[in-house]
């Protein structure tokens, strides 16, 4: 799509022509075709359509860059219906939106002893603020006149430089009320707030829950921040500071070296700083609060702390155990840790207790304050404290300690705070002896190096033996691709129990058409992943060894790393390398976990994928067909760099051979081409068509397979086709990744997997081509046709009965995909 397309696209709802007026008054109307701008020509007061909607609101926006970026809107709650609405200072000099049967939509709803209309007139300042002015003799006393009223003052989902807001105790939680979708600025259920008029932090409420928080503001930074670069930081282009009157300010100044930059709230709860990027024509985030899952409030529960940068994201603290093991394990950290042995304090004769320090963190919420203490006096004071069960100092904060459970706790590289956490001694004394215990280790170890260099040589020598027996042990005929099981370790049936503790359902990944996958843990600390043939596997031992056949020949970046197998007795297991990450469909569709799914590390995903199925189909010494490829055979490393699995249903072809069908369809419902689930043809083209599936499911964080709209029975790429044909494709992208800055990248990815799931295989680009367009700004792609299975076929009940292409008069040519082998 060319860039003049993405941009009509962005801006087709904004009105083209108006006609330009300095001030609002008793005469002079804004009507929808009218706009004002302020005098240095920055900002533009006007009518205006979110996308998606017909609906007329007034706005304000920068009037020189994008216009899809609106600060304020003043019937956000009352839409006009049409273009009759008209802006104008009313009979007892309110400003009111009137709608064309002159009933009033919105108004700035103050009141004026004695008024003279004439004298009373609404005009956009440079910085942005709509101010009604009054310069009658009789209400002002200043040449310039009073102001009666300020759009600054009654802030919706943004705040411009100059900007602020007030909070007092009757009024904490509701500033910057977020719109409740991109297309409706309505008030939504996320707003910003404070939680003390005292040690105040700000605070984004999900309706009278904590969402986020910046941590307590010390005078000069909010001390839950992760980075403070003084020229584009939140912490230095927030002024906070406590009012006399039992107010507090948040201040907006501003970053100098930054213009046309603004503060907003998002629909989705994601407070945000952006500038405006001339030089490349985007916005682009200064900050924003939420990254990673750890900046959600109290992720990982009381007395849990999480790190962005380690895999489980969520840990107790040192001294605490989870306090339900089982939904620990399941990643569900929301209920927190509890301590594993008391603390000593007031217990005669028992040993005092003492302080872990945990370096750089974001300070728990709900701290209490003793004034006046030095950092020695601060740990004093909360040892003698029997409630108290952790402290911290800060220069600017002072003394901070904590009586109730430690919540909200993320760690740091750089910024935060120093967390001393009270442990009883024999906590402390146990991590004392781990520091001996490392260093013994590191002794013994030394000394067991020559043992061990014996030991590994003479088994080396025994597994050539095993290696030879494996072909008969499998009765499997290798000789048109023999396997190299010189370069192929065999794994020890005993050693596998070991390492996954006789298979033990604690240690279960998942599940696959082959049979379970379990983790394990070698003798060495090396961490595998065992998939295990299951006896009610629908596969047998073909399946087996043509997943060996085809991974043992493979060695690319972007596919799974097989280290060996083990065939003894009943048993038959691949090991493979271990995935932290597990695979993409764990994290993609999951609304919490996709949050670490920013547009960067998808399009990694992305290219990644691509760059492993050039590698099959042209690159290796082999020519593979996957047949399967899907989001759960999509494993992450701890990088979250994509790794293609599961080669069970794989197909080698010759160098000449370009497709081949069979009778038995194998594979997963959604992802194969129409091609191949109709009459078992399958080619190159097919793990394109997948490709695409994939694609467009990491773009829109939706599963193709379980998408379904009900007014017109369409499937993801459906739905994904038809808003392409409308010009509207970009409503479908991710929220989490929906910054207008990475659009045109976005759209061109939407555009390369509709051009994979074309209908007919001919159609569709090769994987080389693909992968050039997808990592090249192509200006000119080709025009995408008609997707395959863009609709589900619905029987006279009411049910969905399978899947439609272009043409679904005919029910009949879809029978055979009841015969799937479910994956």
């Amino acid at each position: 799509m060319s860039s003049i397309h993405v941009l009509f696209v962005l801006c087709s709802c904004w009105i083209n022509y108006s006609k330009a007026i300095e001030k609002i008054t008793s005469s002079q109307f804004l009507r929808d075709s009218d706009s004002i701008v302020s005098n240095n020509g920055d900002f533009k007061l006007g009518f205006f359509s979110p996308s998606n909607t017909t609906n007329r609101y007034v706005g304000i926006w920068y009037n020189k860059v994008s216009k899809d970026a609106v600060f304020w809107v003043a019937n956000r709650n009352n839409p006009l219906k049409d273009t009759s609405g008209i802006l104008r200072v009313s009979l007892d000099g309110n400003l009111v939106l009137l709608n064309g049967r002159q009933e009033i939509l919105w108004s700035s709803n103050i009141s004026i002893a004695t008024v003279n209309t004439s004298k009373i007139s609404a005009q956009l300042l440079d910085s942005g603020n709509l101010v009604l002015l009054a310069r009658d003799p009789v209400i002002t006393s200043g040449t310039n006149g009073t102001t009666l009223w300020q759009s600054f003052d009654h802030p919706t989902d943004s705040l411009l430089p100059n900007a602020k807001i007030t909070f007092d105790e009757y009024n904490m939680k509701q500033a910057l009320p977020s719109w409740k979708s991109l297309s409706d600025p309505s008030i939504g259920q996320f707003s910003l707030g404070t939680d003390s008029l005292i040690r105040s932090q700000a605070v984004v409420y999900d309706g009278d829950r904590r969402h986020w928080r910046s941590g307590p503001w010390n005078g000069n930074i909010f001390l839950g921040l992760l980075y403070y670069d003084e020229a584009t930081n939140y912490a230095n282009t927030f002024v906070h500071t406590n009012a006399a009157d039992r107010t507090v300010d948040l201040d907006y100044t501003g970053a100098i070296t930054l213009s046309f930059s603004h503060y907003a709230l998002s629909y989705d709860g994601i407070l945000s700083e952006k500038w405006w990027d001339g030089s490349k024509g985007e916005w682009r985030f200064v900050w924003k609060a939420i990254e990673t899952p750890c900046d959600l409030y109290g992720y990982c529960g009381a007395f849990g702390t999480c790190n962005a940068l380690k895999t489980p994201l969520c840990k107790c603290l040192k001294g605490f155990t989870p306090r339900s093991a089982e939904e620990w394990k399941k990643g569900n950290w929301s209920n927190g840790c509890v301590r594993k042995e008391t603390l000593q304090c007031g217990i005669q004769g028992s040993k005092e207790d003492g302080f872990l320090k945990l370096n750089t963190v974001k300070i728990p919420d709900l701290a209490e304050w003793s004034v006046g203490l030095n950092q020695v006096d601060c740990r004093s004071q909360c040892l003698k404290n029997c409630s108290c069960v952790a402290y911290a100092y800060d220069a600017g904060a002072g003394c901070m300690y904590w009586s109730k459970d430690l919540i909200d706790i993320q760690e740091f590289s750089s910024g935060g705070v120093d967390l001393f956490l009270r442990l009883p001694a024999s906590a402390l004394a146990a991590n004392g002896k781990k520091k001996v215990v490392i260093i013994m280790v590191t002794i013994i170890g030394t000394a067991m190096l020559v043992s061990l260099t014996y030991f590994v040589w003479r088994w080396l020598s025994q597994s050539k033996d095993k290696k030879k027996n494996l072909l008969e042990t499998m009765n499997y005929n290798t000789s048109s691709h023999p396997i190299p099981f010189e370069e192929l370790p065999l794994f020890e049936l005993k050693k596998l129990i070991v390492a996954t503790k006789d298979f033990h359902h604690s240690n279960k990944l998942g599940e696959g058409g082959f049979g379970p996958v379990f983790k394990g843990k070698l003798e060495d600390g090396q961490e595998i992943a065992v998939k295990r043939l299951s006896a009610a596997s629908g596969q047998g031992s073909d399946e087996f060894m043509n997943e060996v056949v085809v991974i043992s020949k493979l060695q690319h970046r972007n596919l799974v790393k097989l280290l060996g197998c083990c065939a003894e007795k009943r048993e038959k297991m691949l090991i493979y390398e271990y995935m932290p990450n597990k695979s993409l469909d764990f994290i993609l569709f999951d609304p919490v976990n996709k949050l670490i799914l920013n547009w960067e590390k998808r399009f990694n995903i992305i290219e990644g994928i691509s760059r492993g199925l050039v590698y099959l189909h042209r690159d290796s010494r082999l020519r593979i067909i996957h047949r399967d490829l899907k989001a759960s055979n999509i494993l992450l490393d701890e990088d979250l760099n994509p790794k293609i699995s599961d080669f069970g249903m794989a197909r080698i072809f010759s160098s000449k051979q370009d497709q081949d069908s069979t009778r038995r369809v194998v594979g997963t419902y959604g992802y194969m081409s129409p091609e191949y689930a109709m009459g078992g043809h399958f080619s190159e083209k097919s793990d394109v068509y997948s490709f695409g599936v994939l694609l467009l499911e990491i773009v829109t964080g939706r599963k193709n397979n379980s998408f379904w709209l009900d007014e017109q029975s369409l499937t993801l790429l459906g739905y994904v086709w038809k808003l392409w044909n409308d010009d509207n494709v970009a409503s479908i992208i991710d929220p989490v990744i929906s910054d207008p800055s990475i659009r045109p990248e976005i759209l061109r990815c939407i555009h390369v997997g509709l051009l994979c799931v074309q209908e007919f295989a001919d159609d569709r680009p090769s994987t080389s081509t693909v992968l050039s367009m997808i990592v090249n700004d192509i200006a000119n792609l080709p025009c995408p046709k008609q997707s395959g299975f863009s609709r589900r076929l619905v029987s006279s009940d009411g049910e969905s009965s399978g899947l439609g292409g272009a043409n679904t008069s005919s029910t009949s040519d879809y029978d055979s995909i009841t015969h799937l082998s479910g994956r």
